[in-house]
Parts: structure tokens; C-alpha cells; sequence
């Protein structure tokens, strides 16, 4: 077991799949990870074992019996702001993916999908946590133009309207405040946001910049703080000035 491991090792995962079969092979392969696995296999079970447990990520299957996963996520997310939320799902509707992520989700994994993937997302979700946890403990509130930032509360301000973020989002928020100015790679920030080093589609990272556009500039069509530099990546610009 490598070093990155070891310090995951004995984190706690709720898994919540309702195709058994499936989720005792999950189950068996987290466990193999050093990982100990909460399973419930409908919506209802999952809150409970959520609320009765300290959990460190949470797997959602969103076709899930008496509760679906997009209910559960609301209800934890409620319940608990910076809790890591993977959601499975075998649809293929953007807006159900964007509906998931919308309420909390902090990334989604479709059916079929690698094991080896899955345990990567795993494994960066809870190293982000990690690292965002550290971070937050330096400096808690972040503001750019009319915009402040909770780190601690995942809630920005944003020209007086409140507007939660999930930990991802504010994440990258995190490691782009603390670059600003400089051209980041989209490479770099699958490294060093979703701790991730795979041949992930980079379209991940734009839609995450998408929303960000969304929440917090004044015309999401001509960005002023999260600019695209065509080619390169990113630049973050706080002052809402061209470089």
C-alpha cells in the first residue's frame, strides 16, 4: 500500500446501489482499498446509515427504490455542506446530471464504468477533502469584486444574494484564488483540484467553470474573473481587469 493510501486507509464510505450483485463487488473492492464500506441498497437506508455515522464520502446511485439519489443528496447536503457526494448513474440525460450536481453532487460516474476510475475519483474526492481542509484553516473568506466567499460555510455572497457551493466548487474557487493572474493548464487542475492524473475528458473542467461563470459573473457569456486563454487553460483575474 503506497503512502497516499495509507493515509486514506480506514475512511469511512457509504455506498448506496440498489443491484446487489454490484454493490457487493464494490463493496468487496473498497474494502481491498483499506476502506471501511457502509451499504444500503435504497434511499431510506442510506440516511440512516448517513445520520447514524460518521461517513467521509458518500457513492449514490441515483435509481435508487423508496428515495432516489437525487433525494438523498438533497437531504445529506442539508445536513452536512463539505461531505464528498459521487453519484452512478446508467441515464444518459444531461439535465440529469446537471439536476445532480445542481443539488449537491460534487461529481457523477456513468454506467458502465472502470473500477479502476471509480477508485480514482474516490481517492481524489477524499484527498481534496484532505487538502481543502488545511487550507480553510489558513484562511477561511475570499472576496473578489462584489463577491465574498465562505470557505468554511461553503455560502458566497454574491452582490448580496446567498449561494451555496459544493466542496468542489469551492475547491477550485480555493486553488484558483490562490493562483491569480497566471494561465493554469486544465491538466493541472484535474491534478491538483480533482486530484486526479488520468485521460479524463477535460470537459469536466470547463463545465465546472461554466457554473462558476454562472454563479458569479455579472454576463456569464463575457467573463471578467474566469477567463479561458484558447489552448492553454485558464486565468483567474480577481480585479475583474484584461491581463
Amino acid at each position: 500500500m503506497n503512502d497516499m493510501k495509507k493515509e486514506l486507509a480506514g475512511s469511512v464510505i457509504l455506498l448506496a446501489e440498489d443491484e446487489e450483485t454490484l454493490a457487493i463487488g464494490l463493496e468487496y473492492n473498497l474494502e481491498e482499498e483499506g476502506y471501511n464500506v457502509l451499504r444500503a441498497g435504497d434511499g431510506l437506508k442510506a440516511l440512516s446509515l448517513f445520520e447514524s455515522n460518521d461517513v467521509d464520502l458518500v457513492v449514490l446511485d441515483i435509481m435508487l427504490p423508496h428515495l432516489d439519489g437525487f433525494g438523498v443528496a438533497e437531504q445529506i447536503r442539508e445536513q452536512s455542506p463539505q461531505v464528498p457526494i459521487l453519484m452512478l448513474t446508467a441515464r444518459t440525460s444531461a439535465e440529469d446530471r446537471v439536476h445532480g450536481l445542481e443539488i449537491g453532487a460534487d461529481d457523477y460516474l456513468a454506467k458502465p464504468f472502470h473500477l479502476k476510475e471509480l477508485l480514482l475519483r474516490i481517492q481524489g474526492m477524499l484527498n481534496r477533502k484532505k487538502w481543502y481542509k488545511e487550507s480553510i484553516a489558513e484562511n477561511a473568506k475570499f472576496g473578489f469584486g462584489d463577491i465574498e466567499v465562505d470557505f468554511g460555510t461553503l455560502i458566497a455572497d454574491v452582490r448580496g444574494d446567498k449561494k451555496r457551493l459544493t466542496p468542489l466548487e469551492a475547491t477550485l474557487i480555493r486553488y484558483l484564488s490562490n493562483n491569480p493572474g497566471r494561465i493554469i493548464p486544465r491538466e493541472e487542475l484535474l491534478q491538483k483540484v480533482w486530484h486526479i492524473i488520468s485521460d479524463m475528458e477535460t470537459r469536466t473542467v470547463d463545465n465546472f467553470i461554466m457554473r462558476l461563470r454562472k454563479y458569479f459573473e455579472p454576463d456569464p457569456s463575457a467573463p471578467i474573473y474566469f477567463r479561458s486563454v484558447r489552448g492553454a487553460g485558464y486565468l483567474f483575474t480577481p480585479d475583474g481587469k484584461s491581463p
